[in-house]
């Protein structure tokens, strides 16, 4: 059974760029056939991981709040549950449409301006994406043994 994985970023695409490129590595298409798309709040963002291997994306509001839904997993940075973060880049209606969405969430807790996760621990970016990836692979693998 297909498993679609729908990766949200904004801003220059970068966490996006290389949470795309880490879940690529990570996939066996043979075992759980995996379909990732890469919505960006902006077209700068949606190119960037389209280049780092998503199979198809889009940029914008509209695209955000209709495309979301397709996810089984939707993963990003805290960000994308946010009103009016990443810059602004993050609409109320956008926001809403990710906690509306039926998959399952994975967010990276990236430090927002004016939000403080207590009791989560300051890690770089690249051990943040290793674990919202580990995760990820957890979940796969255990859809695949069922």
């Amino acid at each position: 059974m297909k498993k679609t994985v729908v990766v949200i970023d904004g801003m220059g695409g970068g966490i996006g760029a290389q949470l795309i490129g880490r879940i690529r590595e990570i996939i066996d298409a043979d075992k759980v056939p995996v379909e990732l798309i890469a919505l960006g709040t902006n077209a700068s963002a949606a190119e960037r991981m389209l280049k780092a291997g998503a199979h198809r994306g889009a940029a914008g509001e509209n695209a955000v709040k209709v495309s979301v839904s397709l996810g089984d997993f939707i993963l990003g940075p805290l960000g994308i549950v946010l009103a009016n973060s990443l810059m602004g880049e993050v609409s109320p209606a956008m926001a809403e449409a990710v906690l509306a969405a039926p998959g399952e969430r994975i967010l990276l807790p990236v430090h927002q301006e004016h939000v403080y996760l207590a009791g989560t621990e300051s890690l770089p970016l690249g051990r943040l994406l290793d674990k919202a990836v580990d995760h990820l692979k957890e979940r796969l693998e255990r859809i695949e043994g069922c």
